[in-house]
């Protein structure tokens, strides 16, 4: 298979993927959201403009050989499903689920399907997690002891236009997100690096309301969870999900039995890199802090990429698996393993930070233990939340604070 044909549903994210998508050789066929105008967006620039549906049932009976899901975060799995019975190849974005059940739909589905699932996590993909990952897979660190993964993003409520734009009504599931949720951008690059499996977690929250802010909407009053699995190598984690402290970074550290590779917080694409004196490596040095290189053949398609050009290597993967034939690394089992240390951290946290195993979704009765299980912090088709999105039940901001969003939103 030489071109791809794909189609997008979910143009909000979904319609900023155009040049990855037609730099790795796809061809977008069909766009699928219910705002025509986000689709008339989408098209500036193609040369060919591909069909427009409103409906996605009607829109996977295109003639495509994938999807690209880039729906609302708390929704994938219900389509992802519909297009793997399709037979269609699916990319998701984060996250694959958001409760236990609907994982253990998906790897069935998947499992069952002619179409591969990947999961659309861009984080292990940017520059400095994909040098960690040749340096550890290269031998020089020894075995992995200890990792740490973190991704920051601090929000200012008052900036009215951009509130209004990401939580535009009260239910939206940016106001229900717990901080444990959105771990892929901390978690998945860790387990890319090293190829270890969480089987363990446990957590605790940061708990401080937004009270310097005049306008809040959400009803999580936690900043930040901290999570720690305990790993299948012994290793052990630890990560954020999305936490709302210090200022806007991504920093990673992978440690081992002979040295750590880390990038370094504040200092762009920078990598440390750093052995045990007594056993340095034949060819490097004790210490040092470099800046990897793109490859330059497809350096320009890189940098003019998102995320640090981890939104051209998501397309780049999951079309390469495609044409080869091949399971994508970050397949329906890694993305329902991130989705579980998500959901059971979360867990921990409203128990006071009490362990919870993580299941393995080839066995059956991993599946069989959780595939009832639908607690959901978010609203869903007019059902509301099962379990609470705070470390703090009884959390809400406010009254103050709650009237000035709903002014900015209704």
């Amino acid at each position: 298979m030489d071109t791809i044909k794909i189609g997008i549903f979910g143009l909000g994210r979904g319609g900023g993927f155009n040049d990855n998508i037609i730099g790795n050789n796809g061809k977008i066929v069909a766009m699928c959201d219910r705002d025509k105008n986000k689709y008339d967006e989408a098209c500036e620039g193609l040369e060919e403009k591909p069909a427009y549906y409103s409906d996605f049932d009607e829109f996977i009976n295109h003639d495509m050989d994938a999807v690209f899901l880039a729906n609302c975060f708390n929704e994938h799995t219900e389509f992802a499903i519909k297009a793997l019975e399709k037979g269609l190849h699916v990319l998701s974005e984060c996250m694959s689920n958001v409760t236990m059940a609907e994982g253990v739909a998906l790897v069935r589905a998947a499992e069952k399907s002619k179409g591969f699932y990947m999961l659309a996590e861009n984080y292990p993909f940017m520059k400095f997690n994909q040098e960690m990952r040749r340096v550890y897979r290269s031998g020089k660190l020894g075995k992995v002891l200890f990792c740490e993964g973190e991704y920051n993003h601090p929000f200012n409520l008052d900036d009215k236009d951009a509130h209004k734009a990401l939580r535009p009504y009260p239910e939206h599931w940016r106001n229900y997100l717990p901080r444990s949720y959105y771990i892929t951008h901390s978690l998945a690059p860790l387990m890319y690096i090293t190829g270890s499996l969480p089987k363990r977690v446990t957590a605790f929250p940061v708990f401080a309301p937004f009270n310097e802010f005049e306008t809040v909407g959400t009803c999580v009053g936690d900043r930040a969870a901290i999570i720690t699995t305990l790993n299948n190598d012994d290793s052990v984690f630890r990560v954020t999900g999305c936490a709302a402290f210090g200022a806007h970074e991504n920093s990673y550290r992978v440690c081992g039995t002979k040295g750590q590779i880390e990038n370094l917080r504040g200092q762009g694409e920078n990598v440390s890199l750093r052995f045990n004196n007594w056993e340095i490596p034949e060819g490097e040095e004790e210490a040092r802090v470099y800046n990897p290189e793109w490859p330059a053949n497809i350096k320009e398609l890189i940098e003019k990429a998102g995320h640090g050009g981890g939104d051209f290597f998501v397309i780049k993967e999951f079309f390469d698996c495609i044409r080869e034939n091949r399971r994508p690394e970050f397949d329906e089992y890694f993305a329902t393993t991130c989705a579980s240390v998500a959901i059971l951290s979360h867990r921990s946290i409203l128990e006071n930070g009490i362990p919870y195993d993580i299941p393995d979704f080839h066995n059956e009765a991993d599946r069989e233990k959780y595939e009832n299980d639908t607690l959901s912090p978010f609203y869903s088709k007019g059902v509301a939340p099962t379990i609470s999105a705070c470390s703090r039940p009884d959390f809400k901001p406010t009254e103050s604070q709650y009237q000035n969003y709903l002014n900015l939103v209704k």
